[in-house]
């Protein structure tokens, strides 16, 4: 006989509450695993792919495995150390930034900018305290030997725990399929599909649209000569998940930046403005329906809603985690409100179905 749905409610309540408990206490130590199942989530379907091409799926892992590895060092040895040498730069540039912007404010509007002036010294301590801060944390990350032995593991870890969950990926879904209870294996499948679809549509699309804006940002401005211009870029390309905030945060840093560096050049301060409207023409028009599709069913607030409270909850791995969750309980909620709006609850007992 089985269990009421009283008693199972209770029993996956504290199932919920346990992994959120662990969650909270191993946030640190789980993190390689986290990135490493993400990372496997990712790249499954490429194995797939490789599998109907008629390979197996250890030379499909192998394949897949061979070729980040390769990427991951090309990368290192272009791209990471010029990125981390511009953000050092903008770091310690800021200070200056602020004295440029704050001598332009004078110039223009004097009342602004006199002396005891509050916007003057919001500048000045703005700019301070970004040199200050932005550099300490630099060389915190950097130059601490914890950190390095934790970045180091990080990157020893990650890929290994990606090559054995990629490589059994699909023996780990048939066995959480063989431990579904058997009462509402269908429900929980199609559950699943939902959640995968979403997830699928968001991670998997979202990963690349972020990949390619964030690749044609920092290369358009670099040739347009904009000093920060691979940083900007990383930053725009990074939180281009969230709808427009990625272009918004990119555009006013790489504006900003360019009046500095190209007061009276107007071309080159258009080029860069330009830059980023072709990249949300591109991204709206072609990227975001090709690759993501339009029924994700992840409303931007939602998200940005998420990633906050399971960030403040859980630091950097619940903001790992916070877009898999609102998939899930986005789809769970909808779930809930189609058997609400089906069931005598909702109806009543005086609404009958009228023939």
């Amino acid at each position: 006989m089985g269990l009421p749905v009283r008693d199972q409610l209770k029993y996956w309540s504290i199932a919920t509450a346990v992994f959120l408990v662990l969650l909270w206490y191993l946030g640190d130590v789980i993190l390689p695993f986290v990135l490493g199942g993400a990372v496997a989530y990712f790249l499954d379907p490429v194995a797939d792919r490789l599998e109907l091409a008629g390979c197996s799926r250890a030379v499909a892992t192998t394949i897949i495995t061979i070729s980040a590895a390769l990427i991951f060092v090309i990368m290192a040895l272009l791209v990471v150390p010029t990125l981390v040498e511009q953000t050092i730069a903008l770091f310690k540039t800021a200070p200056q930034l602020a004295q440029e912007l704050q001598a332009f404010l004078t110039d223009k509007f004097p009342s602004l900018m006199e002396q005891d002036s509050t916007v003057r010294k919001s500048l000045l301590a703005i700019g301070q305290t970004v040199q200050d801060r932005g550099v300490e944390l630099l060389n915190t990350v950097l130059g601490s030997a914890v950190s390095i032995i934790n970045i180091v593991l990080l990157f020893v870890i990650v890929p290994v725990v990606a090559f054995y969950l990629l490589y059994d990926w699909d023996h780990m879904v048939a066995r959480v399929d063989d431990l579904l209870p058997r009462d509402h294996a269908p429900v929980v499948r199609q559950l699943a599909r939902e959640i995968d679809q979403t997830l699928a549509a968001f991670i998997r699309g979202m990963g690349t649209v972020c990949l390619i804006l964030g690749t044609y940002y920092a290369v358009a401005l670099m040739l347009v000569g904009l000093q920060f211009g691979l940083v900007v870029g990383f930053v725009a390309g990074l939180v281009t998940f969230i709808p427009y905030v990625g272009a918004i945060i990119g555009g006013v840093l790489a504006i900003g930046l360019g009046l500095f560096q190209f007061w009276g050049d107007w071309l080159s301060l258009s080029l860069v403005a330009g830059i980023f409207v072709l990249g949300q023409v591109i991204e709206g028009n072609v990227l975001t329906p090709k690759l993501v599709g339009n029924s994700v069913g992840l409303h931007p607030v939602w998200l940005i809603f998420a990633l906050s409270v399971f960030g403040s909850l859980f630091g950097f791995v619940g903001m790992l985690v916070a877009v898999p969750m609102a998939a899930a309980i986005g789809v769970l909620t909808r779930f809930v409100i189609t058997q609400y709006t089906s069931s005598r609850l909702y109806i009543g007992l005086s609404n009958k179905t009228k023939d």
